[in-house]
């Protein structure tokens, strides 16, 4: 490059210094030439760069044999436990992100050297979600590199949100608040109507909905602790039914966990979003799976979804009706009467469940 500069250089020189033009056009071609006569070096590997020959369309093909024919390889049994949801769901979701992200359909280079597959790439994502393993555990299998199956996962997980997430993952309509609180009244906890909540237990009245939660939580109107060491035998079955139905929450948690084992892993390098997007994609095809596979009871499911339900649009509340709520929620006393009602309401009407 040295070189280069000094003969450019020196050729203008001496051409600024005479003024025929004819002699400026030759020393522009001399420069010219001199430059076209140099090899050129390639620039389009990075230096140092390894270049390895993974077999992709061998991988894919027999990526393919395995589970995707109609004689294939492995039973749908093994693919159930390897995909965490039958082949037809599968297909539909690769098929319906292929779809949305052109990322994902194959290209062919200009050497006519096929790409990575759709099915290549999905797969790498799922194997990061249900096994929680690291990405480049996917090589020797999926044929495909670290960052391609970073990329593939953080892709992924954003289609399946922007794709589903308004069918899976919206808001609880009147028909699910009607049918969990029906549930909850069930097991001996009632709870009032969303948004206003007005119920009365063992002869008081509340205005405020409650979570059964465990003893790291304070003391506040709003939640409904059990009891680490009960005395009596109305204290001993309370507590027994309010870890039971608060158990409830932490094994859907848990089958979540279960499915999806990148939820109980580390973060590793994901960024905010991408966090965010493997969560909501993990519960959106778990409640995809529950669908397809019909794995709850029937008498859960409601034909006619409701109309969602809205928050309040209503002019903003004074300083005074803002705090007067708040002090509410952390008031003592109610935390521990209601504790003491749902006691006797247990004790009196479902002595059985528990």
């Amino acid at each position: 490059m040295a070189a280069r500069k000094s003969l450019l250089q020196t050729e203008l020189n001496s051409s600024s210094s005479d003024d025929d033009d004819d002699y400026f056009i030759l020393s522009a071609a001399r420069i010219v030439q001199s430059f076209s006569n140099e090899k050129g070096k390639h620039g389009g590997s990075v230096h140092g760069h390894q270049v390895l020959y993974r077999d992709r369309e061998g991988g894919h093909k027999r990526m393919f044999q395995d589970y995707l024919v109609d004689d294939l390889t492995y039973p749908q049994h093994i693919f159930r436990r390897r995909y965490r949801m039958n082949r037809e769901l599968f297909l539909h979701t690769m098929n319906a992100v292929e779809s949305y992200d052109d990322y994902f359909v194959q290209k062919w280079s200009a050497a006519n050297v096929a790409g990575l597959s759709c099915f290549q790439k999905v797969t790498s994502a799922f194997c990061m979600l249900t096994y929680g393993v690291p990405a480049d555990a996917t090589n020797e299998y999926v044929r495909i590199g670290e960052s391609a199956v970073l990329e593939s996962l953080r892709r992924f997980v954003a289609a399946v949100v922007d794709i589903f997430e308004d069918e899976y993952l919206r808001s609880p309509n009147e028909v699910d608040t009607t049918r969990l609180l029906a549930l909850e009244e069930q097991k001996g906890f009632p709870e009032g109507t969303a948004p206003k909540v007005n119920y009365t237990i063992n002869g008081h009245d509340y205005t405020m909905g409650y979570y059964l939660a465990d003893g790291i939580y304070p003391s506040w109107a709003t939640f409904v602790k059990s009891i680490s060491q009960p005395m009596g035998n109305k204290k001993k079955y309370f507590a027994k039914a309010q870890e039971a139905a608060r158990k409830d929450v932490e094994r859907a948690f848990g089958v979540l966990q279960s499915r999806f084992a990148i939820v109980r892993g580390p973060s590793r390098v994901w960024d905010t979003e991408t966090l965010g997007n493997i969560m909501k994609a993990c519960v959106i095809m778990h409640n995809m799976i529950i669908e397809a596979e019909g794995a709850v009871d029937p008498n859960e499911r409601f034909e006619y979804g409701g109309q969602n339900v809205e928050p309040s649009h209503e002019s903003n509340r004074t300083i005074d009706e803002f705090i007067d709520p708040h002090k509410r929620i952390r008031d003592n006393e109610i935390h521990h009467q209601l504790k003491e009602d749902l006691i006797e309401h247990l004790w009196q009407h479902f002595p059985d469940n528990y």
